[in-house]
């Protein structure tokens, strides 16, 4: 077993439960919203559009077909618009709410903080995230997370998003770490996992979700506690 010095977390579905929190914000912002009333739709009709609709901005925001602020402002007017609710106000002030209410959310997965815990003792911890800054770091404090990192990098800090080489690049040089030494633990294939293949960096495959796999991850775990048997 090498020995590793830095670690470097992902943040969304990795730590921060990203599921459980995006729900509660929206659930939020939909009864704020009278959306039930406007559009005659119920919560789960809003979410499960929402949902797929927002994946497809992302999957274009990565490859730099739109901008940040079209894709936070787009992802609520679209919804909107697909149940007949065409308010450029209500889809500014819900892009608004939900990037001042998501982050205020503070559901990790389990045992996360007993984890980072042992591991910061151990090691040098990092994060290295796709999330917008004046999200990301408000979950990080909210959270309790932001004591046990380091670093704590933001695709928009690079200018490119993972799974692109230049962000782990520009993670190690602001850490201090060599490659050899350093490790990617994420939930994304893509993302995280080939991303830090690209740059030839060992990588965890956190699989919540027991996921058919794409690739050949160095480790491959289904819980955070599972980090302990080889860190």
């Amino acid at each position: 077993m090498k020995k590793y010095k830095h670690l470097f977390f992902d943040l969304d579905r990795t730590l921060w439960d990203f599921e459980k929190n995006s729900i509660l914000t929206l659930k939020e912002m939909f009864m704020k919203a009278k959306l039930q009333e406007k559009a005659n739709i119920t919560f789960q009709e809003f979410h499960d559009f929402y949902v797929g609709y927002n994946l497809s901005l992302w999957d274009l925001y990565k490859d730099g077909k739109i901008e940040k602020d079209h894709l936070s402002v787009q992802r609520f007017r679209g919804t909107l618009q697909h149940f007949n609710i065409p308010n450029e106000i209500l889809a500014n002030k819900m892009s608004e709410d939900y990037i001042r209410i998501s982050p205020t959310k503070t559901s990790l997965f389990p045992d996360t903080l007993s984890v980072l815990n042992i591991l910061s003792k151990r090691y040098t911890l990092h994060i290295i995230t796709n999330g917008f800054n004046e999200v990301q770091f408000v979950k990080l404090e909210n959270s309790k997370l932001r004591p046990y990192f380091d670093q704590i990098i933001t695709s928009e800090m690079v200018g490119v998003q993972k799974p692109h080489k230049e962000v782990f690049g520009y993670a190690l040089t602001q850490a201090g770490a060599d490659l050899i030494e350093s490790i990617m633990i994420g939930d994304d294939q893509m993302s995280d996992i080939q991303g830090a293949q690209n740059i030839g960096m060992d990588q965890v495959f956190v699989d919540f979700h027991h996921e058919e796999l794409k690739t050949t991850p160095t480790f491959h775990i289904h819980s955070l506690p599972e980090l302990l048997n080889f860190l």
